[in-house]
């Protein structure tokens, strides 16, 4: 491979690595999916606050963290460094998970976000092993959050391809990994799906 397209290759990996990142993507699936599926404004603006609400204390975590010197890159891929962000997660997932349904909320917000603190607690679970992908595991949760709308959940899918061949081609993460990531957010997808019938 030629150093112009291998540092290509690396540029588009990047970049669908960042559009891929659950901090970005989460908020525009639960936005997209429950304005395409119909659901009321209320659901819709609650669950994009809590979305956005979470994105943005994981990215001030990251930087504080990086701007400290206690990290060495926001990605956090050293093992130290990534126990403390899925810590953070579980912290912000299940307390905003609990938070809206203490509050009488739609069940759906709340079991939403409870699933992706459960993902999170897989990849913590199983850190000895392997450093289960998040990224791809909240890409293909993003695309089950769109379901029953087989177009949105397909153009997600394909951006779920599209960010496991990213974090590969990036060497953060061995095939192995993206699959036990692909394979977490399609279990937490179909648990979502089968609450949503």
């Amino acid at each position: 491979m030629s150093r112009a397209t291998a540092a290509a290759t690396t540029a588009a990996a990047r970049a669908l690595s960042v559009v891929g990142h659950p901090a970005l993507l989460m908020p525009a699936a639960v936005a997209g999916s429950a304005a395409a599926n119909g659901a009321p404004p209320r659901v819709l603006h609650l669950g994009l606050a809590a979305a956005v609400a979470i994105a943005l204390c994981v990215i001030a975590f990251s930087l504080v963290q990086v701007g400290a010197g206690r990290w060495s890159h926001v990605d956090a891929s050293v093992p130290r460094e990534r126990s403390q962000l899925n810590l953070v997660l579980c912290v912000l997932l299940f307390g905003a998970a609990g938070l809206l349904w203490w509050s009488g909320q739609p069940r759906l917000l709340s079991l939403g976000l409870g699933l992706g603190g459960a993902m999170v607690v897989a990849a913590q679970l199983l850190r000895r092993w392997l450093k289960l992908s998040l990224h791809a595991a909240f890409a293909v949760f993003a695309a089950a959050l769109w379901w029953p709308n087989a177009a949105g959940a397909a153009v997600v899918l394909l951006l779920a391809a599209a960010v496991s061949w990213s974090r590969l081609a990036l060497r953060r993460h061995t095939g192995i990994e993206v699959t036990a990531g692909l394979l977490a957010g399609a279990a937490a997808g179909c648990a979502f799906a089968a609450f949503v019938r």
